[in-house]
């Protein structure tokens, strides 16, 4: 009776394996379609792109698309060195502060840290739409629009991050660093020497998460920034559409280059980030 009940859940378990392995397939598809959609049209003429045929494989294959993007537009390596120093500037900056304000906020005892972790949650709650404009207002006194700090000042820090970091921090084993303090260090010393160098899973998912917004957000910069030569890739790749026709077959190949650095960000950081995640999650 016990081993017919034993190849009973044995085939219940088979069977639900099953299951799930058919929906995380169909999820797959679901989200890889428009991406191969959209590598497809990179190669076809604008012609066969809005003739409104559903094909994943060009009729016309062309080159034609990338050469515009990269020999006759002119500015589009500009918009992509901007996006790149932007990108990389908010991600290093937020690695450093958000790591310094989240183990501040686990381990320092200080008056008013309670506070300070409550303005954190709360900044949580607000949406970025809503910061706009007093952030144009800001930006506009300090004579910073239409420039690299404009763009980089705001996003250098992130209220979500510092929540992320003081998770992590909170369930760092405290013994490494009173080991270390036996050892001689200050409190400076054991983040930098101890705490940081032991963090690279949530510093890795941090990473990932901060440079594919900063490299992907539209909001900000077409907010301040105005010139031609100071756009980023996503405020360049919306001036191939024009008030009577889009040129969808740049817009295609300019987003495949576009997908690039994230998806190289993320494959350079792959073997920490899920850890990362786990790790970070923890409450206590």
């Amino acid at each position: 009776m016990a081993r017919r009940q034993l190849q009973f859940d044995n085939w219940h378990l088979v069977w639900f394996k099953g299951l799930i392995y058919v929906l995380l397939i169909l999820y797959a598809a679901v989200t890889l379609i428009p991406f191969l959609w959209a590598l497809s049209a990179s190669f076809k003429p604008l012609s066969e792109i809005v003739s409104g045929e559903i094909n994943f494989f060009p009729r016309h294959f062309t080159l034609e698309n990338y050469r515009q993007v990269f020999l006759r537009e002119p500015l589009f390596l500009r918009w992509f060195f901007n996006s790149a120093i932007v990108a990389i500037s908010v991600t290093a900056s937020n690695l450093l502060f958000n790591s310094m304000a989240g183990y501040a906020l686990a381990r320092l005892q200080f008056r008013g840290r309670g506070f300070w972790f409550f303005l954190v949650l709360a900044v949580l709650a607000i949406p970025i739409q809503v910061t706009l404009i007093p952030t144009f207002l800001i930006l506009k006194s300090f004579g910073w629009l239409n420039s690299y700090q404009g763009a980089i000042v705001p996003s250098m820090v992130n209220a979500t991050f510092i929540f992320m970091m003081r998770q992590f921090f909170v369930n760092f084993p405290q013994e490494l660093e009173e080991a270390a303090q036996l050892d001689g260090l200050n409190r400076f010393e054991i983040f930098w020497q101890i705490v940081l160098p032991l963090a690279k899973p949530a510093l890795a998912a941090q990473a990932v998460f901060v440079f594919m917004s900063s490299w992907n957000n539209f909001l900000l910069p077409i907010v301040i920034l105005f010139e031609p030569e100071m756009f980023t890739l996503p405020l360049g790749l919306n001036t191939f559409k024009g008030q009577y026709i889009s040129y969808w077959n740049y817009i295609m190949a300019a987003s495949m280059v576009f997908t690039l650095p994230a998806l190289g960000i993320y494959a350079f950081f792959n073997r920490y980030f899920i850890e990362g995640i786990a790790l970070s999650g923890s409450k206590k």
